[in-house]
């Protein structure tokens, strides 16, 4: 790839992450106001406040390592910053990924209709559970941190040691490293909250269709209260999931290393695994009422200034 287009998807991710970065800390700055004019948070602002704030430092951290990352290959591969990044990084992701999947179930629980007890039973209990949840979920991210620091420490010490490792040279260890260990890891700590994440869609688009049958066969319009409830939640987990499967993937094939810095595709693959992280907030941001009411004055504001 040309040099000018590098920089140009070089740009293109610094901006989109940049925009990330204002939305997810616009997220965090509103609740936590509301935090303190009220004392508490709802169940849902707690899973926002959280999933934003894991955002808003992912994104920094994904900035800040992928430059050094490509700039200073030589000496990431020897220093410590392998380490020290994949420390925050791989907390960041996973802790993102498990309060994205906890806000696609608080969608679940608000808006489907079921009627199976074990359904009801998990409706009342979970608003409760939120804390714990989360609280679960930065256990679970530390334990996965661990293990993955645990693999990079590894790489680190092999790189100074320069042993030849059954017949093997450092970088034919490092590439079975990623395929034996790092990416069977990868897999299972991103598909257990990718398979709940899923499973509450499902839920969603099963009580959907059934209220819409049920709507049908009482000759009620299809645009009453519920039916739009349910409408806009759906809509909105579907661009969730969307957004979330790419990122899910992008993470998977990235610890295969199709797209190393020698790739031309490494910064517009870059944008590709950021994307969920920088566009979604938006969504929230549009799909919540408190929160579309403060950002629409910010955004014709932010547009008038452009204009002047």
């Amino acid at each position: 790839m040309q040099p000018a287009f590098t920089a140009l998807f070089m740009l293109l991710f610094v901006l989109l992450c940049l925009l990330g970065i204002l939305a997810n800390g616009f997220i965090v700055l509103m609740l936590s106001r509301e935090w303190r004019r009220l004392g508490r948070l709802l169940p849902s602002d707690m899973i926002l406040i959280s999933l934003g704030a894991s955002r808003f430092c992912l994104q920094w951290v994904g900035m800040v390592h992928n430059f050094y990352y490509y700039f200073h290959l030589g000496e990431f591969s020897k220093g410590p910053a392998r380490q020290l990044f994949g420390l925050q990084w791989d907390f960041l992701n996973s802790a993102t990924f498990w309060f994205g999947t906890w806000l696609s179930v608080l969608f679940c629980m608000k808006i489907a209709n079921l009627t199976h007890p074990t359904f009801l039973w998990l409706k009342w209990r979970f608003p409760g559970s939120v804390p714990w949840l989360l609280l679960g979920s930065l256990l679970i991210s530390t334990i996965v941190t661990l293990l993955f620091f645990w693999g990079n420490y590894a790489v680190y010490q092999g790189f100074f040691i320069r042993e030849v490792y059954e017949n093997m040279t450092y970088m034919e260890r490092v590439m079975r490293m990623e395929i034996h260990y790092f990416l069977p890891l990868k897999l299972v700590t991103l598909s257990i909250p990718c398979s709940v994440f899923l499973v509450s869609t499902a839920l969603l688009i099963h009580s959907l269709r059934r209220h819409t049958q049920t709507m049908r066969q009482s000759a009620h319009s299809l645009q009453d209260a519920s039916t739009q409830a349910h409408t806009r939640a759906l809509k909105s987990l579907i661009s969730f999931l969307i957004l979330y499967i790419l990122s899910f993937m992008s993470l998977i094939i990235d610890a295969v290393g199709f797209f190393s810095t020698e790739s031309d595709w490494f910064w517009p693959w870059q944008i590709v695994t950021y994307l969920c992280t920088s566009v979604h907030p938006f969504i929230l941001i549009l799909s919540n009422l408190r929160l579309r009411e403060v950002f629409r004055p910010l955004l014709l504001l932010a547009r008038g200034f452009w204009l002047v």
